[in-house]
C-alpha cells in the first residue's frame, strides 16, 4: 500500500471521528440544556404552589414523585414504573390528571396539562410542552 493511500485514509479516519465528536458533543450540549429548563421550570412551578421539596426536580424520579404529590397522588405510584407498558401508560395518565389539578393551582387552564401528550409529537412537541410548562413556571 503506498504511503499516500494510508495518509489519506487516516486523514479520513480522523476527519470523521473530529466530526462524530463535534456531533455527539453537540447533542450532549443541548440535552443538558433542555434538561435544565425542565428542572427549573418545575422547581418553579414547585415553590409557587409552596411544595415542600422543589430541588426534586432535579432528580428524574424526583420530578415524578414530586408532581404526583403536588397533584394530589401518593408518592408510591411512581412504582407503575416497573410494569412495562401498562404501568408506564397508566402513569402517564396519572401525571396528566396530577398536572391538570397543578396548572389549576397556579390558576392557569387545567388542560394545558394536554400538552404532555403533544410531547409524543417528534421535535415540535417536546417545544411545544416547554412553551406551556414556561407559561405555567414564569407568567405572573
Amino acid at each position: 500500500m503506498p504511503m499516500e493511500e494510508l495518509f489519506a485514509g487516516i486523514v479520513a479516519g480522523s476527519l470523521i471521528g473530529t466530526i462524530l465528536a463535534i456531533g455527539i458533543t453537540f447533542l450532549i450540549v443541548i440535552t443538558s440544556a433542555v434538561y435544565a429548563y425542565f428542572a427549573l421550570a418545575w422547581m418553579t412551578i414547585a415553590k409557587k404552589v409552596k411544595y415542600k421539596y422543589p430541588w426534586l426536580a432535579w432528580i428524574p424520579f424526583g420530578k415524578t414523585i414530586m408532581i404526583l404529590q403536588m397533584g394530589n397522588y401518593h408518592w408510591a405510584w411512581v412504582f407503575l414504573y416497573l410494569i412495562p407498558i401498562i404501568g408506564w401508560l397508566a402513569l402517564f395518565a396519572i401525571g396528566i390528571i396530577a398536572k391538570w389539578r397543578i396548572f389549576e393551582k397556579r390558576k392557569f387552564p387545567g388542560w394545558y396539562s394536554l400538552s404532555t401528550l403533544f410531547m409524543t409529537i417528534p421535535k415540535i412537541g417536546l417545544i411545544f410542552y416547554g412553551v406551556v410548562l414556561g407559561i405555567v413556571a414564569w407568567k405572573k
